[in-house]
């Protein structure tokens, strides 16, 4: 009980969170598309554009997590928690499709180089960073217990790149009138969103195919689970997440003892999660004569066909 208050308070305080994030990035998107269009400068629209796909990732990011926190019913008896997870993979994908336009751009820029006002782009590139860096603030407690959340965190940390980008870009032009220079800072600028992107669509991906989690080895586990005190096998071992936080995992446990040793579930539980940190687990405890059977292998061909 007190696991599952803990986790609805991180959702809450991650909800207020993304919230505050939101406002600030739709903000001071506004300033940067006036400021771009003002000053020319392809580094400034292409980080107001990465703005606007932050403000679209915080607000799927806020929906996805009011709606993962919603109680399971008769037909999502799991919950909603994977909805984060379509979330991240959904901001993964649009993180990749922004660079892939900006790169595009860039490169048509860097043949035809345009004029650019130096000064106001640097200072509208300083004021767009400074509210990154708060954004980042805000969503930095919350990016190591949800992979919404990180999506989220990685978008803010992309476009403060970007606007690091668009202030060399602009100190370079303001002092030298090197025009090539933001284009250049947009390529790099893409390079970084694609790096970020790749991490957090792999993650997403994981969770989706129910890959064991990177921090836990299997073999590990049924290792240690074969190594209790009347354990004669381990088999249909599984390990997954259902969302970001929290680990699930489901095996079978051969008893060698005759009748049942009543300690075998409890040790089990025990071990999982002091050593693994494992909090969900369904175990089944078989006999040695069941070892390995399943119903359709018990009814010798005599079970009723699937409906």
């Amino acid at each position: 009980m007190s696991h599952d208050h803990g986790h609805a308070y991180a959702s809450q305080a991650n909800r207020r969170r993304l919230g505050i994030a939101l406002a600030l990035a739709a903000s001071y998107m506004a300033v940067e598309v006036v400021g771009g269009l003002i000053t020319g400068s392809l580094a400034l629209l292409a980080d107001a554009g990465h703005m606007l796909s932050d403000v679209a990732a915080l607000g799927l990011a806020l929906f996805a997590s009011w709606m993962a926190g919603r109680p399971s019913g008769r037909r999502w008896t799991y919950g909603l928690a994977r909805i984060e997870i379509l979330a991240a993979l959904a901001q993964g994908v649009a993180l990749v499709l922004v660079a892939v336009l900006v790169a595009i751009e860039a490169i048509e820029r860097l043949g035809a180089p345009q004029a650019v006002m130096g000064a106001g782009m640097l200072m509208i590139a300083a004021g767009g960073l400074a509210v990154n860096l708060a954004g980042l603030w805000i969503l930095s407690p919350g990016r190591e217990s949800s992979l919404n959340m990180r999506g989220a965190w990685l978008h803010v940390m992309s476009d403060a790149l970007g606007s690091v980008g668009a202030i060399a870009a602009g100190a370079l032009i303001w002092a030298f009138g090197w025009s090539w220079a933001d284009p250049a800072a947009s390529l790099l600028i893409a390079a970084l969103i694609v790096f970020s992107a790749w991490h957090l669509l792999r993650d997403a991906v994981d969770v989706l195919m129910e890959a064991a989690p990177r921090h836990l080895d299997p073999d590990q586990i049924e290792q240690a689970l074969s190594e209790l005190s009347g354990v004669a096998q381990v088999h249909d071992l599984h390990v997954w997440s259902i969302g970001s936080a929290g680990v699930s995992l489901s095996c079978h446990l051969v008893d060698e003892n005759d009748p049942l040793s009543p300690e075998l579930l409890s040790d089990a539980y025990l071990l999982l999660g002091d050593r693994f940190g494992i909090a969900h687990a369904t175990i089944q405890i078989e006999p040695k004569r069941l070892a390995g059977q399943t119903p359709q292998s018990l009814c010798a061909g005599g079970c009723p066909p699937d409906n």
